[in-house]
């Protein structure tokens, strides 16, 4: 009873607040997350200090949680190459997709001769999904075989197709890249123009984005792919979050052919400002941190310790950090920046030393 008259307290206290300036300031959201924070609201963002999720406008709940919860079939045939899925795998994931695999059969295939792997469904029965990916690695096993690409065709209302390396071939052969551009493994491109002479093939490319069809060169351009579509779907700033997580400090955004008017990085790209943010900073316990420009990313992270943390751009003069605080810098009458605070402590103003 305690712990219910508590939620109710906190609830209406929050409520109360989201109402203030009648209705003029944005209301943020937990990330849904199945517990009784769910139905919080805040007045600014952060992290939820009931569950640790990022809290974002509540406007935007609606597409987040869609964005987050796409279904994407992974086809893996007999012989696939390791990097070529596990690598757009750990991208898929980390952004919050809903990943599964599939193949013609349920019976456990090896990728190159090593790794067994247990599908988890078969053509027979494999539900419905967002996206498709396919990926190379005895890709002929899946291109050949007209009951794959007979159900490939059959598919309805995917969102977006994707393909890694020789997976080019699935999509080419069920006529889906008829037309279009594509790209694939460097030693298959004349193969692709060859079979397939309705096709654009493109050679020294990571990625061509057709709109909603996206395919790469071999193996680790898979990973560039893969951010380069959550950066379509969830925005730059989460497509950086997933790099940053996973620890992959070689993507360059963009480095692909966009042949579609969704760019996920211009606006981005089109940020003037960021050197006035560069510099060395105050920062607590008697600690300083240095605020440098990434020219691979064209955005600023905080160097604390000898480790690099991302400032994700909200607007002029707002970032967000990685633990979800948000850091607003201060300027002076002159317009230089003078230092920031943070929403974790507010009251404390942290000082640009030089």
């Amino acid at each position: 009873m305690q712990r219910i008259i508590l939620f109710m307290f906190l609830l209406t206290l929050q409520l109360a607040s989201s109402q203030e300036g009648n209705g003029e300031k944005p209301i943020y959201v937990c990330i849904p997350c199945n517990n009784e924070c769910d139905a919080l609201q805040f007045d600014k963002p952060g992290i939820c200090n009931h569950c640790s999720m990022e809290l974002i406008k509540k406007e935007t709940l609606n597409t987040h949680t869609e964005n987050r919860n796409k279904k994407i079939a992974f086809y893996l045939q007999d012989g696939v190459e390791v990097l070529d899925f596990a690598g757009p795998m750990e991208v898929f994931s980390y952004a919050g997709f809903e990943v599964f695999t599939v193949s013609k059969t349920k019976a456990p295939i090896i990728s190159q001769g090593i790794l067994k792997i247990i599908p988890d469904y078969s053509l027979a029965d494999a539900p419905q999904a967002d996206i498709i990916a396919f990926f190379g690695g005895n890709a002929s096993r899946a291109y050949q075989d007209t009951e794959v690409i007979n159900w490939v065709k059959q598919q309805e209302n995917i969102e977006y197709y994707f393909s890694v390396c020789t997976g080019a071939f699935i999509l080419a052969e069920a006529g889906l890249l008829e037309n279009k551009t594509a790209t694939t493994f460097h030693s298959a491109l004349n193969d692709l123009e060859n079979n397939y002479p309705k096709i654009k093939v493109l050679k020294g490319v990571r990625y061509v984005d057709n709109g909603n069809i996206i395919t790469t060169a071999g193996i680790s351009a898979g990973m560039d792919g893969a951010l380069h579509l959550v950066a379509r779907i969830q925005g730059f700033n989460n497509a950086r979050k997933v790099a940053y997580n996973i620890e992959y400090d070689k993507w360059t955004p963009g480095e692909g052919c966009l042949l579609t008017d969704s760019n996920p990085y211009q606006h981005f790209m089109d940020i003037n400002n960021l050197p006035d943010y560069l510099g060395v900073y105050e920062f607590k316990n008697n600690l300083t941190l240095e605020i440098k420009f990434n020219e691979r990313e064209h955005s600023i992270y905080a160097l604390l310790e000898g480790e690099n943390f991302p400032l994700f751009y909200l607007n002029r003069d707002v970032f967000m950090g990685v633990n979800g605080h948000q850091v607003t810098f201060q300027r002076d009458i002159s317009s230089s920046i003078s230092g920031y605070r943070s929403s974790e402590e507010e009251t404390i103003f942290y000082k640009k030393l030089k």
